[in-house]
């Protein structure tokens, strides 16, 4: 848990919440902040108490002073054959969430939760994984990339092929960091500087007016789809992880043919990454029944505002349940039971 990215924050939150949620099935849990090492019980419950999720991310300054350390530090945190059964990874992106540490893993032959490096690399692309998602007949909204911060995109090019509103967002990013809704021209250059101070590429991607759903994928099965109403524009950092600043409603109201066909779509986009264990899948559906995929989750956030957590719910799987079967998952895979 915890890391080095922008999403730091959250992943410690998760993290904690997984470990409290494990002991309770009888599991032993040892937590480890791979950018600070080994937390003992009484940290983790000052840390619960303190509450870790700030209405802001850290900063891009704050997250350089951490990255300085080095990937071979990071792997020295990281548990070697032998000392546990699985390491459950409550990483949100930077190098936890894009291969990085699962790599390590896999080197050290250390059976871990969620999909591997490679699947974990390319969800966390959006550029390639709607190239990906296109390939397998998942719809995704049309987009525009921005490579190099000395050769902008035209705003021109951006409404003759796009037209406005446009998302513009880094393009290896979670959590709605850095992202930025850009409704007239003079709005877009100062949005693609502020993403491309999270990530070396930046996506200008199309707006879906619409409603904002989500679906969890456990198992290869798809959990109950939900509908996010957030209290600002777009589902941002704030809506995410504030307790109110958001309605999260499971199951979503659809009809039965809309909620097949969104969780087909999910499946789908879930198999064209090759993602494994858990993940989440969000959509956009648009005014006409039409939906847009907008990115996967190979590590969803499990805080208590998260949205997987409330999924398995939906579908009567308690969260302590939840963790364990995303735990055995990572073993042997198993049959997941809705009912229980």
């Amino acid at each position: 848990m915890g890391g080095t990215s922008s999403e730091r924050d959250v992943s410690l939150a998760s993290g904690l919440r997984i470990a409290e949620a494990l002991r309770t099935r009888g599991h032993s849990v040892t937590a480890i902040d791979t950018a600070r090492g080994g937390l003992t019980e009484d940290d983790e419950r000052r840390m619960l108490a303190a509450g870790v999720v700030k209405q802001q991310p850290p900063t891009p300054s704050e997250l350089a002073r951490m990255n300085a350390e080095s990937v071979a530090e990071t792997a020295a945190r990281l548990p070697k054959r032998g000392e546990c059964d699985v390491a459950f990874l409550a990483l949100h992106g930077g190098r936890g969430e894009d291969g990085t540490v699962h790599a390590l893993l896999d080197l050290a032959g250390v059976p871990y939760t969620g999909s591997g490096h490679l699947p974990s690399a390319l969800a966390m692309d959006k550029d390639l994984s709607k190239h990906l998602f296109r390939a397998h007949g998942v719809g995704t909204a049309d987009w525009l990339m921005a490579t190099d911060r000395s050769s902008p995109v035209r705003a021109a090019d951006v409404e003759r092929a796009l037209g406005w509103p446009v998302i513009v967002k880094p393009s290896k990013q979670g959590s709605t960091v850095g992202l930025s809704i850009v409704k007239q021209k003079g709005e877009l250059a100062p949005a693609i500087a502020e993403a491309f101070e999270h990530d070396d590429e930046v996506m200008i991607e199309q707006f879906i007016a619409g409603r904002e759903l989500t679906v969890g994928i456990l198992g290869g099965e798809a959990l109950p789809v939900g509908e996010i109403i957030p209290k600002h524009e777009i589902y941002d950092y704030e809506c995410k992880y504030t307790a109110g600043m958001a309605e999260e409603i499971f199951p979503a109201p659809l009809t039965a043919e809309q909620t097949a066909s969104v969780q087909m779509q999910a499946r789908q986009a879930f198999a064209a990454l090759k993602l494994g264990g858990c993940a989440r899948i969000d959509f956009r559906m648009s005014a006409s029944g039409d939906f847009y995929c907008l990115e996967a989750n190979t590590l969803p956030g499990m805080t208590a505002t998260s949205l997987i957590p409330q999924a398995a719910v939906a579908a009567g799987i308690p969260f302590p349940e939840l963790c364990e079967c995303i735990a055995l998952l990572a073993t042997e895979p198993i049959p997941v039971d809705s009912n229980q």
